[in-house]
Parts: C-alpha cells; sequence; structure tokens
C-alpha cells in the first residue's frame, strides 16, 4: 500500500512545455517578491483539473479528470472522476484514500518522500515553491507566463523525479500546467482549468466522508 500510495502521488506531480519562447526572467527580485504576496494571499484554491500520463511502454497517453481543492495551511484533495472514481486528501499529516468502498489511512510523518510530495503540491498551487530548498529553481518567462524548472536536490525526490516543470499565467500568478519527468522516462502533464482562488471551502470537503 506504501508504494502505491507513493506512485499516485507521484503521478499527480506534473506538465508538458507550451510551444513558446522561454528567456532568463529580467527581474528575478520582483518575480520572488510576486510570489511572496501571492502565497500571503492565497487561503483557497478549486481547480478542475486534466491528467496525462504518458508511459514509455504504452504508444497512448492514460487520461485522467477530477477537481482539485487546497485549503491553507496544507489541506488537499484530488478527487478522480473519469475514468475512474479515485479519492486522495492529504490532510493533518494524513493521507486518506479511498477506492470504490474501501477506505485506507497512512500516517504521512512516517514517510519522507510523502511528507516532500505534499509540500511541493502545497508550494506549487499557493505560490511558495520558490522557496522549497528541496530543489534548485531556474525561472523564465514568455509574454504570457512563466515557467519555473525545478531541479530535486533532496534524496527521496531525486530517486524518482529528473525534473519538474511548473508553468505560471502572469496575470494572477495561478498554476497553469505541471510537469513531472520522471528517471524512467515517463512523465505526467496536469492541466488546471475553471480555478477558483480564494472561495469558500468547507473542512469537511477534506474528510473521506464528503
Amino acid at each position: 500500500m506504501k508504494n502505491s500510495l507513493l506512485l499516485f502521488l507521484l503521478s499527480f506531480a506534473f506538465a508538458s512545455t507550451y510551444a513558446q519562447s522561454f528567456a532568463p526572467v529580467k527581474d528575478e527580485a520582483a518575480v520572488r517578491k510576486k510570489f511572496a504576496e501571492v502565497s500571503q494571499a492565497t487561503k483557497s484554491i478549486r481547480s478542475d483539473f486534466t491528467q496525462e500520463k504518458n508511459l514509455s511502454m504504452l504508444a497512448e497517453k492514460v487520461e485522467s479528470r477530477g477537481v482539485f481543492y487546497f485549503k491553507k495551511p496544507n489541506m488537499v484533495r484530488l478527487e478522480y472522476t473519469k475514468p475512474f472514481k479515485y479519492l486522495l486528501i492529504m490532510s493533518n499529516g494524513k493521507a486518506t484514500i479511498k477506492d470504490d468502498a474501501k477506505t485506507t489511512q497512512m500516517d504521512m510523518h512516517k514517510t519522507k518522500i510523502f511528507q516532500q510530495v505534499n509540500g511541493l503540491i502545497v508550494d506549487c498551487v499557493q505560490g511558495s515553491a520558490l522557496n522549497n530548498s528541496n530543489f534548485q529553481v531556474k525561472i523564465s518567462e514568455s509574454t504570457t507566463q512563466l515557467r519555473m524548472d525545478m531541479k530535486p536536490l533532496a534524496k527521496g525526490l531525486k530517486e524518482f523525479f529528473s525534473d519538474i516543470i511548473i508553468f505560471i499565467d502572469k496575470t494572477d500568478y495561478s498554476v497553469n500546467k505541471m510537469q513531472m519527468n520522471e528517471l524512467s522516462g515517463d512523465n505526467t502533464v496536469i492541466t488546471f482549468s475553471n480555478k477558483k482562488i480564494n472561495g469558500d471551502i468547507p473542512d469537511a470537503v477534506f474528510t473521506a466522508a464528503h
């Protein structure tokens, strides 16, 4: 079960490159300042998402759809709705998985990689990824987006990721797409849409009973 949860977390993590030209960011200090402001102001996020899993052994992409919820300080809910129903909740140091009628709960504090991936997800969606000490981050920009190339430094993350790329909308500094490149050559693409920032999300959403 630990391995399956880890693979599920990793499969969430992340996006393909846009057909845009990116150059080194002109004012990195200003970008970092804006990220800090966004991090402070972002209390909650609800977004639809599409996930594409690209497996080197398969010619076709594996596509899933669902709804993503985030609420400060660190509550995350990933609700897959198509082509199957699957639920992952990370809250208060616990990871809860619900698959059909079966519900499993694990203590994330006992496995460091779970904490690192949960921290990465939270940092990405609330704009504080630049301060994540588990990664070396390089920032570039196009006319409409920022791109963060994140090279893992932490031991657990380096065993799974070669790098992670995050694309950010310059208008509101919200995440548009995320890309995780695995050492195996596989990657995962997450596209966010219909984003609602700082809406009212009850705490009950972050329970398996909801």
